[in-house]
């Protein structure tokens, strides 16, 4: 029997027509074979921190100069208040997430490789590069 180690992997996010790309790091609990699997497990992710923060909020909160700076550096200084205390349901948010990549409202990139179909087979390590990038639509009045 085959066992699963955890694997750490870099994960770059981008808006399609901005210089900013917020990367972080993203522990895989699971293999990942298809996209579908890296959508789902980073929904996972994100979700758990997500509710994360509204089962345990903090109590006082201030500012340091240094994080005013960093948070100033990515357009938004807050104190991180929590005005919605209702939590994520992770089988919607996987649901949204990969009707959205359905959708085209974003593309992924595994190692300059645009990856297309949900089903599609991947191998990622720990040197890859993903890149989640978000696109934009322009807005007009033809519709």
């Amino acid at each position: 029997m085959l066992y699963f180690r955890m694997q750490k992997i870099n994960i770059k996010l981008k808006k399609l027509g901005k210089r900013k790309i917020k990367t972080f790091e993203v522990s895989l609990t699971k293999e990942v074979h298809t996209l579908s699997d890296l959508i789902t497990q980073m929904v996972q992710n994100e979700v758990e921190k997500f509710n994360d923060k509204r089962d345990n909020p903090q109590i006082i909160s201030f500012l340091s100069k240094q994080t005013i700076n960093t948070k100033a550096q990515e357009g938004k200084v807050n104190f991180g208040d929590i005005s919605n205390p209702q939590k994520a349901i992770e089988s919607e948010a996987i649901e949204n997430a990969l009707l959205a990549f359905t959708d085209g409202l974003f593309v992924v990139f595994i190692d300059d490789e645009e990856i297309k179909e949900l089903k599609q087979n991947i191998k990622i390590d720990a040197s890859s590069e993903v890149v989640f990038m978000r696109l934009t639509f322009l807005t007009g009045t033809y519709w």
